[in-house]
């Protein structure tokens, strides 16, 4: 909602400045949306009179002007086509700052000039530029232009949440500022209009829980084509609202004042009675933007004899709508059900700012007031003659009383607010308060659609009471805090995150069959409700999962995937049952994306290694078993240990799932447990030596089964002297070297921290290295 603040301040005109009251209520919980000056700045611009005029002597299209400004005449020299004399115009003096220029004493074509008349648009008030402005005669020369025009204004626009209907008018936001801020009200003067003829309109409501209120009243020998007051015009605009024609104009001028929705019918075109009704299946109406609709049997209407008038809270139809022409009025102010009004609009594709109002509830106290405060307006404005007010009078919304205790508010808000001040905050707010033995009976007003439970009120009354003054503690607890795995889970994500994995996120449940056929489970645990066939079973690993992954991105030309996910695994029977966390991965594809740099080649058993190896620090051991999981490749599988537990496995995917799940080539998949992954273990510091290592190079012939983490962890667990690391370098199978056999190359660093070692000492080293590779493995050394 959009309006005026200088409108705002004529009902409760407090001492806070612009930027205060929007801090305000914002804190009160009014969301201010935006708030900016109007229009551009500007300043020594002044109401002025053009008291003389003549032709510029060397111009044919520029005049010469004399120009009263209250403190003196000026000569200032005029393009503009409807400069004459006797019209007051906007005069910017010599020193003035206009938007886009300054102005400054100079000569045209010859002649001096002591200022500008300015336009709407060298003001900054308009896009176009329609030649000078023309003012009110009734101004005083001299006058300030900001004040004459009334131009030191806010315009501030509100974002209401639906539950505050109460403030969708100017008249609800300054009962909030009020009680805020503690600024006395102006109230809006309620005129009731004095009854001129004994004409009245019969009014029917067949629905009577729709329309539990209705008031109209006939008012004759208006004239639709006087000029509205330019003040009201004024707010009209800065509120956003176009200006139609007086009538209109003043129905929507009391709905953004006091919030109540009007209409006005042209009674010489309606047919005897008025019947508030449901609509006829198929009943038609051409509402006033000129779209014609058909309407359903839920669709509450007003309606005369002949038909339809207008969709009920929404939009009046063309065949009864008020023209220039129009004399005799038939004024409508009403109370609908919300739940009967809400949604209609969006269901035609409206939008009125009435069905807006009424949808989220109208006052339906303040109908009869807004009737008579709108008859005041047209009979000032328009003139008229105003008849009996017809009233129909049903069941009416009950505001329920509510019991607020006090103990309970200051639990909730975990301060101690006084009785005195829970009771002036509620008062403030128009709320009916009663004390009683634990706190307040309470009834709220009848504009204030939101209130009905005890939490209600303690939001009304901490909004008020000051969100700020609530101290925030930091919290404490006198628990054990254990460590949380959160952060260190992270850190695996991170680990495969950038090595360019993306985490996926799977359901729990998995297809029957492949929880038996491709996890090795053959005792599932079932759902005994499924959401669907195929996520019927608790699953026992994440591969499955993984593979449905892989074949959604696959059927939509994604051809490179790199997939993790943490996750729980489920064990054991439906009675008894256990959950393993466990980290799983998938690779597919070529390793690097396609590029120029390097040749393309398909990601390997040994990357998706050193992709496991990246999520810990501690020395992961790769083994062959006997026991490989029918998932997995027998030749192209290992089981992953950890400090001698095992802990997960690796491998490429067996031919016949990659058959199953039509996969061009076969992935790579990895699921280790998390909790081993995150054990603390215990370090030993060693120092760091200050002498260089030496290093040493040998080959080995050995057969073709023998493996080199097993040469590796026996050369390791004899304790070479001086040994530092041992790692494998080459791997070669060809001539000069037998069948079933392999040459396997490693390189030998060797180190002491407490000097410099000699040759001796390194090839005595060496030499233990290889009796224990001829002894263990049947190692031949190379030359």
């Amino acid at each position: 909602m959009q309006f005026s603040e200088n409108w705002l301040r004529s009902y409760v005109n407090t001492s806070f400045d612009s930027d205060a009251l929007n801090h305000v209520m914002i804190m009160a919980g009014l969301d201010v949306d935006d708030s900016h000056p109007l229009g551009a700045s500007f300043k020594d611009v002044v109401v002025g009179e053009v008291v003389a005029i003549k032709k510029h002597p060397d111009a044919d299209r520029l005049q010469v002007c004399e120009v009263n400004v209250g403190f003196k005449t000026l000569q200032i020299v005029c393009g503009a086509s409807n400069a004459r004399q006797g019209i007051k115009v906007a005069c910017a003096l010599v020193g003035a700052q206009l938007p886009s220029i300054d102005i400054k004493e100079a000569k045209v074509r010859g002649v001096e000039s002591f200022g500008m008349l300015c336009s709407l648009k060298e003001l900054g008030l308009a896009e176009e530029d329609n030649g000078i402005l023309e003012l009110n005669n009734n101004l005083k020369n001299g006058t300030d232009l900001r004040t004459a025009l009334d131009l030191n204004d806010q315009i501030t626009t509100l974002k209401l949440t639906p539950n505050r209907s109460d403030c969708l008018s100017l008249w609800g936001v300054a009962r909030e500022v009020s009680a805020i801020s503690k600024a006395k009200l102006t109230p809006i003067h309620y005129e009731v209009n004095p009854i001129k003829h004994t004409e009245k309109k019969s009014v029917s409501v067949e629905e009577v829980s729709a329309c539990p209120r209705y008031c109209g009243r006939i008012i004759k020998n208006v004239d639709n084509t006087k000029k509205l007051p330019e003040w009201m015009v004024k707010r009209l605009e800065r509120s956003n609202i176009k200006t139609i024609s007086p009538i209109v104009d003043i129905t929507n001028y009391v709905l953004l004042e006091i919030g109540q929705p009007l209409h006005a019918f042209d009674n010489d075109k309606l047919q005897v009675n008025v019947i508030v009704r449901y609509a006829k299946p198929k009943e038609i109406i051409h509402l006033l933007n000129d779209t014609k609709i058909e309407l359903s049997k839920k669709d509450l209407v007003i309606a005369d004899e002949k038909g339809a008038l207008a969709l009920a809270g929404v939009m009046g139809g063309m065949s009864s709508s008020v023209s220039e022409h129009s004399k005799t009025i038939f004024l409508e102010s009403a109370f609908f059900d919300p739940i009967v009004i809400a949604g209609k609009a969006r269901l035609y594709n409206i939008s009125t700012d009435s069905s807006y109002r009424f949808e989220r509830g109208v006052d339906f106290s303040n109908t009869r007031e807004a009737l008579e405060r709108a008859t005041s307006l047209i009979i000032e404005c328009c003139g008229g003659e105003a008849g009996e007010i017809t009233e129909i009078l049903n069941k009416l919304p009950v505001r329920n009383e509510i019991h607020l205790r006090l103990k309970k508010l200051n639990a909730i808000l975990g301060i101690e607010v006084s009785a005195k001040d829970v009771e002036d905050i509620l008062s403030q707010l128009g709320f009916e308060v009663n004390k009683t033995i634990e706190g307040f009976k309470v009834t709220p007003p009848s504009y204030r659609f939101d209130i009905a439970i005890e939490e209600d009120l303690i939001e009304e009354v901490v909004r008020l009471y000051g969100y700020d003054k609530i101290p925030s503690h930091h919290p404490m607890s006198n628990h054990t805090i254990l460590p949380s795995l959160g952060m260190a889970q992270h850190k695996l994500k991170e680990a495969l995150v950038s090595r360019g994995f993306f985490e996926v996120v799977t359901y729990s449940f998995i297809e029957d069959d492949i929880e038996k056929a491709l996890h090795d489970n053959h005792h599932p645990i079932q759902l005994q409700n499924p959401i669907a066939s195929q996520m019927s079973t608790m699953r026992s690993s994440l591969w499955g999962s993984h593979l449905e992954v892989l074949n959604y991105n696959l059927n939509r030309q994604v051809s490179r995937l790199n997939i993790f996910e943490i996750a729980q695994t489920f064990h054991g029977s439906q009675k008894d049952f256990s959950e393993i966390e466990v980290i799983a991965g998938l690779s597919y594809g070529s390793f690097l994306p396609e590029q120029w740099a390097d040749k393309i080649r398909d990601v390997d058993f040994y990357d998706m290694k050193a992709h496991v190896e990246q999520l810990t620090s501690k020395t992961l051991t790769f083994k062959r078993s006997e026991n490989i999981p029918s998932a997995l490749h027998p030749g192209q599988a290992a089981e992953i240990f950890l400090e001698h537990q095992s802990i997960g496995w690796i491998g490429k995917l067996h031919p016949k799932w990659q058959q199953h799940f039509s996969l061009p080539k076969a992935p790579f998949l990895f699921e280790l447990k998390v909790e081993a992954l995150l054990k603390k273990t215990s370090f030993t510091y060693e120092e760091i030596s200050k002498f260089l290592p030496v290093r040493r190079d040998i080959a080995v012939i050995v057969d073709e089964s023998v493996e080199v983490d097993r040469i590796l962890s026996s050369v390791y667990a004899a304790k070479i002297p001086f040994l530092k690391e041992m790692v494998l370098f080459d791997v070669y199978h060809g001539k000069g070297i037998g069948e079933s056999k392999k040459s396997i190359a490693f390189l030998i660093l060797m180190q002491d921290t407490s000097k410099t070692l000699v040759d001796s000492e390194v090839d005595s080293s060496v030499l233990k290295i290889v009796k224990l590779l001829e002894k263990q493995f049947d190692a031949l050394l190379r030359n």
